[in-house]
Parts: structure tokens; C-alpha cells; sequence
């Protein structure tokens, strides 16, 4: 059992939030608000904290994290951008599309037996202030359990979580929509429709996705 410490996110001034960003990279377990649903995130880098988040959510193995960075050029450090990446992130960054993304070779470290990095840049504030405090990514997935419905409101969240993270961070009743998901490894996948269309993201990459 944890002792889990309870946060508004706008209550979090820069201090608590460079607190909050060391702990994470240095493996804290935190649930979060994002520009979707709330998750549950760590330090990129934190193997052991990683494999507890798996343990967390009953999560199957063979389904990879997705990490979180705070604008497109840190991004670039971990990986590689074709054209259609680079249209996608100009146009939907930050925001809720998740791009699965060849490693840069700074990046491979972060593959985990995966062919390619799940990213996404997301636009609340409080993330956005917080990955400004980090030069490592995070890694993040749905608070909820692995096949239960995605968690939206603080109440929840808390009944779900508490004593099993070292924070929570509040923000109130969020979106249930989740973020879309490409894959841009090989051809253009669409893994997911979640915020964004099928079609206004064939639009913007200026080609069509296999489903």
C-alpha cells in the first residue's frame, strides 16, 4: 500500500510541478489528467515502475505504452518523422493523435520489444507545464483496468487508484473520446479512431490509411 498524495492540477504551481517531475523520472507513479482520459504514468526509463504499471491495470505485455513529450522537437530526439508524420504533427500537435514512429537511434532504448514508439504530445496545461520540467519522456497509459470502461472523473479515479500510485492529480470530469492512434512505422495504419477521423487525418497526410 502506498501513501498516495491527493493534488488539484490547478492548484500545482511551478514548484510542486518540478517536485512532481523529478519524482517521476525517478520512478513515481502518478495518475493523471490528459487531453482524453485519465492515466497513469512514469518515467520513461523506469523499468521496475513500468512493469508495476502492467501489474497495475492487469495489462497484457504485448501491448506497448504510449509516452508523452511536451512539443515535436523533443520528439524528434527519440524519433524519426516521414513526410506524412511531419503533416499529422504540424497539424493535430498538440492534441489527441498518437503517432507510432520509427526509433532514432537515442530512442531505440525506449522500444521494449516494440517495432515503434507510440507518441503523442498533448495539449492540457497542466501537461504541457509539466513536461516542460522534464527531458524525458513519459510513459502512460488509461488509468483503468485493462478491458474495464476508461476512467473520466476524478471520484473514480480516486476509489480506483489511491494507495496504488504516489500521486493523483485532479482535474474533473474529462472526455471520454480517446486519442486517435496511426501507425506510421510501415504503410499508414489507423489503429484507432478516436478524436480525429479517419478522413480529416487522409486529408492532412494527403494519402489514404489501412484499417
Amino acid at each position: 500500500m502506498r501513501r498516495t498524495q491527493i493534488f488539484n492540477a490547478t492548484d500545482l504551481n511551478p514548484t510542486r510541478l518540478m517536485q512532481l517531475a523529478r519524482l517521476l523520472k525517478e520512478g513515481a507513479l502518478a495518475a493523471i489528467p490528459t487531453d482524453t482520459v485519465y492515466g497513469i504514468a512514469t518515467g520513461a526509463f523506469c523499468e521496475q515502475s513500468i512493469t508495476e504499471i502492467y501489474q497495475l491495470k492487469k495489462r497484457p505485455s504485448g501491448q506497448p505504452l504510449q509516452l508523452l513529450m511536451g512539443n515535436t522537437d523533443r520528439v524528434r530526439q527519440v524519433a524519426q518523422f516521414s513526410v506524412q508524420a511531419e503533416a499529422l504533427a504540424q497539424a493535430y500537435w498538440p492534441g489527441a493523435l498518437t503517432l507510432i514512429l520509427p526509433p532514432t537511434q537515442a530512442g531505440t532504448a525506449l522500444l521494449r520489444g516494440f517495432e515503434g514508439l507510440g507518441i503523442r504530445v498533448p495539449a492540457t496545461a497542466f501537461l504541457q507545464s509539466l513536461l516542460s520540467f522534464l527531458d524525458v519522456p513519459l510513459a502512460c497509459t488509461s488509468a483503468n483496468e485493462h478491458g474495464k470502461p476508461v476512467i473520466t472523473n476524478e471520484q473514480d479515479l480516486v476509489e480506483l487508484v489511491e494507495g496504488k500510485v504516489d500521486f493523483i492529480i485532479k482535474a474533473g470530469a474529462l472526455s471520454p473520446i480517446p486519442s486517435s492512434v496511426v501507425d506510421l512505422t510501415n504503410k499508414p495504419r489507423l489503429l484507432r479512431e478516436g478524436a480525429l477521423s479517419k478522413e480529416s487525418l487522409e486529408r492532412v497526410m494527403g494519402g489514404l490509411l489501412i484499417v
